[in-house]
């Protein structure tokens, strides 16, 4: 049966990429939780999927050009609840991770350097599990790099609707997390011949779930979905 992974943590009804959506994840039923790493200007793994963050009293500031103490100093814009939300750090996000058992779908946005990716698997080594991990991205080169890092862990191409040549994932031991625009039942079949994982995202219809359940797919990622919609 697929394992439901909340995009973003539970972003239909939450602030995506922040510590209340990731609970509510978890408290939804979702076996794991997706999301997407920054870096700030002193280093602090973040989580957020564009390169700014927009505050509550409209102001933006990027990232990468700031502090961790800087960029969570005040609330977040949230259109979505009344709840006053932080910018999380990975490091918070592993823990509630850790705290639900759930599995990280991690996502590193940009290029990161080799440093990097070291310095954020050996954080989710740390405070989690490798094993519980799955990087994923849609820079092959990442995906390249990691393995030659962390032999053993669980990796992912990101594919969207517009790339092309999804064989390439074989010869590198590479699972595949595709958009429901462009995955198919050849795709999936392919991959579990050769012991390989299918992901699909973001699937937030009835029908498209029952659809890549039907499939055999592996982990569905949505927005509104979790484990109470399992039979």
């Amino acid at each position: 049966m697929a394992v439901m992974i909340a995009h973003r943590g539970y972003s239909g009804k939450f602030p995506g990429n922040t510590a209340l959506a990731f609970r509510e994840a978890a408290k939804h039923g979702s076996g794991g939780a997706e999301t997407d790493i920054r870096r700030t200007r002193d280093g602090v793994f973040v989580t957020n999927h564009n390169a700014e963050v927009v505050f509550a009293d409209g102001e933006e500031m990027t990232i990468a050009e700031h502090t961790f103490a800087e960029l969570s100093a005040k609330p977040l814009r949230n259109t979505l609840t009344e709840d006053d939300v932080r910018l999380c750090s990975f490091r918070e996000y592993l823990g509630i991770m850790r705290e639900n058992g759930m599995i990280c779908f991690i996502e590193l946005k940009d290029d990161f350097s080799e440093d990097d990716v070291k310095a954020v698997f050996a954080l989710a080594a740390e405070v989690y599990d490798l094993k519980k991990c799955i990087l994923q991205s849609f820079s092959f080169e990442n995906l390249i790099r990691a393995r030659e890092l962390f032999p053993d862990l669980p990796l992912m191409w990101t594919y969207g609707g517009e790339m092309t040549g999804w064989e390439r994932c074989f010869e590198r031991g590479f699972s595949i997390d595709a958009s429901k625009k462009v995955l198919t039942e050849e795709m999936i079949e392919a991959f579990h011949a050769r012991g390989l994982e299918a992901a699909v995202w973001t699937v937030n219809d009835e029908e498209t779930l029952a659809k890549y359940r039907a499939l055999g797919v592996d982990y569905i990622e949505s927005d509104v979905f979790g484990g109470e919609e399992n039979p």
